[in-house]
């Protein structure tokens, strides 16, 4: 009879020393960083960002440096600028050399 009690103090040493274990814990800067990256995810998805462009956003803004009035509707890579071209010029039926002069103002444009 006397084990029983010396095994529940046991076990609640034993749970109390790892909830105190700093491999458990948290810090500080975990939490913030988590924080950042649920914001700044937040943030890209509200912007519909993805692709290279996301990456872009991303890092910028896990690093603090994101800015807040960035326009989401200025695609920031060549490769959102060329999908963005192409669907206007598909919206606008172009063909043959207007097209690729569209295409060609276009993509300096933006």
């Amino acid at each position: 009879m006397r084990l029983f009690p010396t095994l529940l103090a046991s076990a609640a040493l034993l749970g109390l020393s790892v909830a105190c274990s700093p491999s458990f814990a948290q810090s500080a800067s975990q939490t913030a960083q988590q924080q950042r990256m649920k914001d700044c995810n937040a943030t890209a998805k509200t912007r519909s960002l993805s692709g290279d462009g996301r990456k872009q956003f991303m890092s910028t803004c896990l690093a603090g440096k994101a800015d807040s009035t960035q326009s989401a509707a200025a695609p920031a890579t060549q490769q959102d600028r060329m999908r963005s071209c192409n669907a206007e010029a598909g919206t606008k039926k172009l063909a043959g050399d207007e097209r690729r002069s569209f295409m060609s103002t276009c993509l300096s444009g933006h």
